[in-house]
C-alpha cells in the first residue's frame, strides 16, 4: 500500500503536463484502461488461468467494473482538467472517510475511538498539508471539484465491493475481470478521441508520463490494491491514501520544486498519526 501510494503521489502533476494539452481526458482514460486490459490478460493467461464462472460474481465483477475502473477514472482525469491540482489531492483525501462509511453499513465494519481519531487527524492533517490556506473552491472549479468528490465516492465503493471477489479468487483474475470489461464499456466514450489524437508529435518526456500513468499507477496501482484487500480490510487500505500528499511533497522537495518547511513536517507528521491509529484500530478488532 505504501509503493500505491508513492505511485498515485505523482500522478497528479504528471497528469495535468499530459491533458488536455497532449491528451484529451476521456482519450487518456480509454488508453489507461486497453493497455492495462492487455497487460492483465497476457500475465493472467501465462500464470493463473483462472476463470469466473458464478453469475453471481460475474455481476459483483462488472459492479467493480462500473465503479473501480471505468466511472471513477473518467470523473478523476474530467475532474482534473477542470480543477486545480491542489484542490482534487485534497478531496481524494476523504476517500478512506466514504470507505470507512460504506464499510461500517456493508461489512459491519466497526467505528472503535481509535479509527475515529485516526481518520480526523489525518484528514486535517492531508487538507493542511495540501492546500492549507491558499485552498479555493469556487464557481470556476466547482464541476471539477464536484467529479473528483464523485470519484472518491464511487473508488470506496469498489474497495468494498471488491472485498468480497478477493476471497474467492485470485488478485489478478479479478483485475483482469474488471479492466477487460472496462475495456469494451469505455470504448463509446473515449474511443473517438483517441482515435483522432496526433501521437507523432508528442515529445519523449510526454511518451514516458504515459507509461508511468498506465503501468505505474493504472496496472501496478489496481494489481497491489488487488492484492492488499485480500489481507486487509477496506478500510485499512483507504486509509494509505494519506500518504499521498506526504509522498508528493517529499518528490517536490527532492526534485528542487518545494522547500521542506516545519509546518509540513507537522501535517506530514498528523497524517502518518492517523494512519497509525487506523491500522491499531483494525489489529485491536481483530
Amino acid at each position: 500500500m505504501f509503493l500505491v501510494a508513492l505511485l498515485y503521489a505523482a500522478t497528479f502533476t504528471i497528469a495535468k503536463e499530459i491533458m488536455p494539452l497532449w491528451l484529451k481526458a476521456e482519450a487518456f482514460v480509454t488508453m489507461r484502461i486497453l493497455v492495462s486490459a492487455f497487460l492483465f490478460l497476457g500475465i493472467h493467461a501465462l500464470f493463473i488461468r483462472q476463470r469466473i464462472t458464478d453469475r453471481n460474481d460475474l455481476k459483483r465483477v462488472f459492479i467493480c467494473t462500473l465503479f473501480g475502473t471505468l466511472f471513477n477514472m473518467l470523473l478523476f482525469f474530467k475532474g482534473l482538467s477542470y480543477t486545480q491540482r491542489i484542490n482534487g489531492a485534497v478531496l481524494m483525501m476523504f476517500t478512506p472517510i466514504f470507505t470507512a462509511l460504506i464499510s461500517g453499513y456493508f461489512l459491519k465494519e466497526g467505528f472503535g475511538i481509535l479509527k475515529i481519531m485516526g481518520l480526523l487527524i489525518a484528514t486535517i492533517g492531508g487538507i493542511l498539508l495540501i492546500g492549507g490556506i491558499n485552498l479555493s473552491f469556487s464557481h470556476e472549479t466547482v464541476w471539477g471539484d464536484l467529479m473528483v468528490t464523485a470519484n472518491a465516492i464511487l473508488y470506496a465503493i469498489y474497495l468494498v465491493k471488491v472485498k468480497s471477489l478477493m476471497g474467492k479468487y485470485n488478485p489478478l483474475t479479478v483485475s483482469t475481470y474488471t479492466f477487460v470489461m472496462g475495456g469494451i464499456l469505455v470504448l463509446p466514450f473515449g474511443l473517438h478521441q483517441l482515435i483522432n489524437t496526433d501521437f507523432s508529435n508528442f515529445p519523449s518526456q510526454i511518451w514516458v508520463g504515459i507509461a508511468f500513468v498506465i503501468i505505474g499507477t493504472t496496472f501496478l496501482t489496481y494489481l497491489l490494491n488487488a492484492w492488499a484487500l485480500k489481507h486487509a480490510s477496506p478500510s485499512m487500505v483507504g486509509s494509505y491514501i494519506y500518504l499521498q500528499p506526504v509522498l508528493a511533497s517529499l518528490i517536490a522537495v527532492l526534485a528542487g520544486k518545494e522547500w521542506l518547511t516545519i509546518e509540513k513536517g507537522i501535517f506530514a507528521a498528523l497524517i502518518f498519526t492517523g494512519v497509525f491509529l487506523v491500522n491499531k484500530s483494525k489489529k485491536r478488532n481483530a
